[in-house]
C-alpha cells in the first residue's frame, strides 16, 4: 500500500511511499496488544512499597500478660499483628513487576496496531524536518498544519534530533520518539502517529523479520 507523504505545512508533496503489508496489513492480533501494554505498565512500576513485619517492629519482647488465667487468648509479644502498632502479616515488599514477553510477540503487537492505526485513518508520513533551534512556536505551527493542535499525537523520527525534541517537550499532547523507541502503548495513547520518512526503512525492516 502506498500513502501521500506531506510537508510541515500539511500538504502534498507528490511523493508517496510504500508501506509494507506485512508490517502495516496484518489481521491484528488484540490479546497480544494487552499483554505488551500490560508489560510496559507493569515495568513503570517502582516496586519500592514496604510495609514493617513481625520481625521489623521495635518493640520489647517481653511477654506482655501470663499465659493462663486471663479469660482472653495468650499474648508472647506486643509485635504481634492483632495488637495496634504490631506488624503486618504478609506485607508488601520491595519487587519488579516485570515480566517476560517473547520478541515474536513484541514485534506482532506493534503490527498489530500500526495496521489497526493504518485501516482507522490515524498515520501520516511527513517529509523529515528540522528546526534551527528550540521553538515550541515552530512545533505548535506544524500541528496545527496537520490539523493535530487538538488532537494527541506521537511522532516518529528516523534519528534523534535534539531541537526538535524540545520543541515538543513542553506540549501535553504532543510526543516526539525516535524509531528505536517505539513502543505500543504510546502508540494507542495517540489519536494519530506521524512518520517521518527517513524512520520507514528502519521500522519495516525490523518488524517484518
Amino acid at each position: 500500500m502506498e500513502i501521500a507523504v506531506l510537508n510541515i505545512q500539511g500538504k502534498e508533496t507528490g511523493k508517496k511511499v510504500s508501506l509494507d503489508d506485512s508490517v502495516f496489513g496484518i489481521e491484528p492480533s488484540e490479546h497480544t496488544v494487552y499483554l505488551e501494554v500490560k508489560q510496559y505498565l507493569a515495568a513503570q512500576r517502582q516496586g519500592t512499597h514496604k510495609a514493617k513485619e513481625r520481625a521489623e517492629i521495635a518493640k520489647s519482647t517481653r511477654k506482655i500478660k501470663k499465659q493462663k488465667g486471663t479469660g482472653t487468648a495468650r499474648a508472647g509479644s506486643a509485635k504481634s499483628p492483632v495488637f495496634r502498632g504490631g506488624g503486618r502479616v504478609f506485607g508488601p515488599r520491595p519487587r519488579s513487576y516485570d515480566f517476560k514477553l517473547n520478541k515474536a510477540q513484541k514485534r506482532l503487537a506493534k503490527k498489530s496496531v500500526l495496521s489497526q492505526k493504518l485501516k482507522d485513518n490515524e498515520i501520516k508520513v511527513l517529509e523529515d524536518f528540522t528546526f534551527e533551534a528550540p521553538k515550541t512556536k515552530e512545533f505548535i505551527s506544524v500541528l496545527k498544519a496537520l490539523g493535530l493542535d487538538n488532537k494527541k499525537a506521537l511522532f516518529v523520527l528516523g534519528e534523534a534530533n535534539k531541537n526538535v525534541y524540545l520543541s515538543s517537550r513542553n506540549l501535553q499532547k504532543a510526543k516526539v520518539v525516535n524509531s528505536s523507541e517505539l513502543n505500543v502503548y504510546d502508540m494507542i495513547n495517540a489519536s494519530e502517529v506521524v512518520f517521518l520518512e527517513g524512520s520507514l526503512a528502519s521500522i519495516q525492516d525490523n518488524l517484518s523479520k
